[in-house]
């Protein structure tokens, strides 16, 4: 997996960003070659080993082609999330914290759904935002029919009121 100046990227936790280029670091007694990431809306830069990114989870991040498929999970998808509170929480966080967009999408509609059927308690409704907030970041840029979709629906879900 190589990458090029310009490329949208995804690092969790930071989210998403751009390729500035690569740079060279020492460690240790050897230098080593580092894609240099740079991230909208901060001053926060962080560097990836060139050699291996997919160890730091670093991932090109969705394309327009991505879209239709994430629109769709957002739509329509189940996720059984244990009822026990504990268990619950180690599953949403293993999710929230992988930044996988389409386990991300899942998760969103079925906290969605939660939401609508009895409202969430607080710290289900801080990964509801969570989720939503990475997914907006992930979208943000792209600005095809389904991007504006994306960005209506998670804008939506995060506002709608709860049935009680």
């Amino acid at each position: 997996m190589a990458f090029e100046p310009g490329d949208r990227v995804v690092l969790p936790p930071y989210g998403v960003g751009v390729v500035s280029g690569t740079c060279q670091r020492p460690l240790g007694d050897a230098t080593h070659v580092y894609y240099e990431l740079q991230f909208t809306h901060t001053a926060s830069r962080a560097y990836v080993p060139v050699a291996a990114p997919q160890s730091a989870g670093l991932r090109a991040a969705l394309t327009e082609s991505d879209l239709p498929e994430l629109l769709t999970r957002l739509q329509d998808s189940s996720l059984d999330l244990p009822k026990q509170w504990a268990a619950r929480q180690r599953v949403v966080t293993e999710i929230i914290a992988s930044g996988r967009p389409l386990e991300l999408a899942v998760l969103t509609c079925e906290l969605r759904r939660w939401n609508i059927e009895r409202g969430l308690p607080d710290l289900d409704r801080q990964a509801f935002r969570q989720a939503i907030k990475l997914l907006e970041q992930e979208v943000s840029g792209l600005t095809s029919h389904n991007a504006q979709a994306i960005q209506h629906f998670l804008d939506r879900a995060w506002n709608e009121n709860p049935h009680n």
